[in-house]
């Protein structure tokens, strides 16, 4: 693909995940820069005017909790950064809740631990809440959950974060917001002559030799964002690393202009998705699926409904992978089950609209989204 045809693509994104860093938020330390936020705001109502979904993935809590407490250096100690995570966390959602709503967007903030995405059955849970909220039209605000987390589990930076949110909600852009144009070749502070570069693949092994180091306020520097890049990457995420402050910097990129650095993926996210699902080796049940069942997944690419399964074995719980095999117990797909086991043999057979009355509880009405599905060949 051309460096033209790759920003070009950009125009088709429909899920973006915008990610800014803590010294854009706070003015490299001067406080939390009101106009910049509302510049955000603004960016992102118009991404969503043009109908794309928006994710904030948005660093500046513990650099705006420092500044209410009057603390000029980023405290080592983990009570404390947790506590100016806390402080600073308030006053950074009421300022973007008040810059949403001149668009008459509503925002909701998501705090994220390490556990929220690796665990199989959180992950669903975090993935259900996202997706939900953007088919509501409100623009999640996520932050990792500066304010329990140990050191052990710490994401150790936002970009790393934003990566993960973006495989989480199979997004086709990841925008790192920072306060460089874009990644060098060299350290443009210790090298004038360095070059800036438009286009690379996010796999390419020497990005990590042309990165540089964090600035004071935040944890993550370039080299945070080339592995987050790497990382979209995997879930078939392009990622996009711009200057925060270049005038209508998200409508020029969704627009294709050729703005900061491009890291390409190698191929969509829906199919980079059922890639990935096709090579989860190790199930853990299976679901013996009827006719009709086999017949819908193989023809019209739709979930797994209870009412199509016919019986259940192994020890599976939710999130686990499931093989579906048909009455013969051919192999006919295999996916991230909504429900344990005991669940699954409840209201197997049964209409979706049943579910609350047999288990207790209205869960999801599919066994296996197709978005988490793949048919075997």
């Amino acid at each position: 693909m051309s460096p033209e045809a790759a920003r070009d693509s950009l125009r088709g994104g429909r899920r973006w995940v915008v990610k800014v860093g803590s010294a854009l938020l706070t003015d490299d330390g001067r406080g939390l820069d009101e106009q910049m936020i509302a510049e955000l705001a603004a960016g992102m109502a118009g991404l969503r005017e043009s109908g794309r979904e928006v994710v904030l993935v948005s660093s500046g809590a513990v650099a705006a909790g420092m500044l209410r407490l009057g603390w000029e250096t980023r405290p080592h100690e983990l009570h404390n950064l947790q506590a100016a995570a806390a402080v600073g966390q308030m006053g950074l959602v009421q300022r973007y809740e008040s810059a949403f709503q001149k668009y008459g967007l509503h925002t909701a903030q998501v705090l994220l631990g390490h556990d929220d995405i690796s665990a199989r059955d959180r992950y669903l849970n975090a993935r259900s809440t996202l997706t939900t909220l953007l088919d509501l039209g409100v623009i999640p605000v996520v932050n990792e959950n500066d304010t329990v987390v140990t050191d052990e589990i710490r994401f150790g930076d936002n970009d790393t974060l934003a990566a993960m949110v973006a495989n989480l909600i199979d997004a086709d852009v990841l925008l790192i917001l920072t306060d460089q144009e874009g990644l060098y070749d060299a350290d443009p502070r210790k090298y004038p002559e360095a070059s800036l570069v438009s286009e690379a693949a996010a796999d390419d092994d020497r990005l990590e030799a042309m990165a540089g180091s964090g600035g004071r306020l935040g944890r993550g520097g370039m080299l945070t964002k080339v592995r987050a890049a790497r990382l979209a990457a995997r879930s078939g995420t392009q990622t996009l690393i711009a200057h925060g402050k270049t005038s209508e910097v998200m409508k020029r990129l969704a627009g294709g202009e050729p703005l900061g650095t491009l890291l390409t993926a190698g191929q969509a996210p829906v199919a980079a998705r059922k890639q990935w699902l096709a090579g989860l080796m190790r199930s853990s049940g299976t679901l013996v699926l009827d006719d009709g069942a086999v017949d819908v997944l193989r023809k019209s690419g739709r979930s797994l409904l209870p009412v199509g399964v016919k019986a259940a074995n192994g020890d599976f719980v939710r999130g686990d992978m499931v093989i579906c095999v048909d009455g013969a117990g051919r192999e006919i797909a295999r996916g991230l089950v909504n429900y344990n086991l005991d669940e699954t043999r409840c209201i197997l057979g049964q209409a979706s609209s049943e579910i609350e009355t047999l288990l207790g509880y209205q869960g999801d009405p599919e066994l296996i989204h197709r978005d988490n599905l793949v048919l075997s060949s």
